[in-house]
């Protein structure tokens, strides 16, 4: 899977799981009825935001976006339906083209701690994967001992 195809399938989820937190929000609060499987639609939504910012920092890396991209490629989880508009704005400025670079270059970037880290994880894929489930799992479990985000 390429870093775009990887990208956008990790947004396309997020805005899924955004809008069956909205039609169960409305459910709940709007016609007053009890969604039974509340916890576990907010928990689906914040696993798959929890995965799409770890998708974004792992992206925008392999892509070389400034720091600043990366964090605003993030941030775009916060609104419903954000990380659509923000892989389209990448797409159209073709921020997501090309392969995981799994082998150093000419580029002196190339030679940086983190670059060489991300090469040896994008050569150990299941290594990589289970990395990254450990870690969204982590986050996830600090998440929900630190509690709902509003009230």
């Amino acid at each position: 899977m390429s870093p775009r195809l990887l990208y956008r399938a990790v947004s396309i989820a997020e805005a899924v799981t955004w809008t069956a937190l909205i039609a169960a929000m409305v459910a709940r609060y709007a016609a007053g009825a009890e969604v039974p499987f509340f916890f576990a639609i907010g928990l689906a939504h914040g696993t798959v935001f929890i995965a799409f910012v770890v998708t974004t920092v792992v992206v925008g890396l392999n892509q070389r976006w400034p720091w600043w991209l990366i964090v605003v490629a993030g941030l775009t989880a916060v609104p419903p339906y954000g990380t659509l508009v923000m892989d389209a704005v990448l797409e159209r400025r073709r921020r997501l083209e090309g392969d995981w670079r799994t082998e150093a270059g000419s580029d002196p970037r190339d030679r940086t701690p983190i670059d060489r880290l991300l090469r040896w994880f994008l050569r150990h894929p299941w290594m990589f994967a289970v990395v990254l489930v450990v870690v969204v799992a982590v986050l996830t479990t600090v998440a929900l001992v630190a509690g709902p985000p509003v009230g």
